[in-house]
């Protein structure tokens, strides 16, 4: 299926902020403002962080896949496999792969 935006029916509208007549591609509401296409500019919403998938952009600090809520993470006992500390990692450690403390964790990366 193509989209064709000829064929797409538009409404005319008011700007709300500099007055201008202007068609939008949608029926307008009456206790909403529209914008004509260079005020609308001035009300963008903010890009969400995260990008599509969750990935970094934006400047968070949430990870590879960005965090869904801020409950504290479950936290397990490990030894570090380099240096043998006791340590606590945020995932469930494998018998069969190694852990490394932060500070060893530097050294694999």
């Amino acid at each position: 299926m193509s989209y064709n935006r000829e064929d797409r029916e538009m409404f005319d509208a008011k700007c709300g902020d500099c007055g201008t007549d202007c068609q939008v591609p949608f029926q307008p509401k009456q206790d909403r403002p529209v914008y004509c296409r260079e005020c609308f500019q001035n009300h963008k919403p903010e890009p969400r962080q995260g990008g599509r998938f969750g990935g970094r952009s934006g400047g968070n600090d949430r990870g590879r896949f960005g965090r869904r809520d801020d409950r504290p993470r479950e936290m397990h006992d490990a030894k570090c496999g380099d240096c043998g500390t006791d340590c606590q990692v945020p995932f469930r450690p494998k018998e069969d792969r190694p852990v490394y403390c932060r500070e060893c964790f530097q050294n694999h990366r």
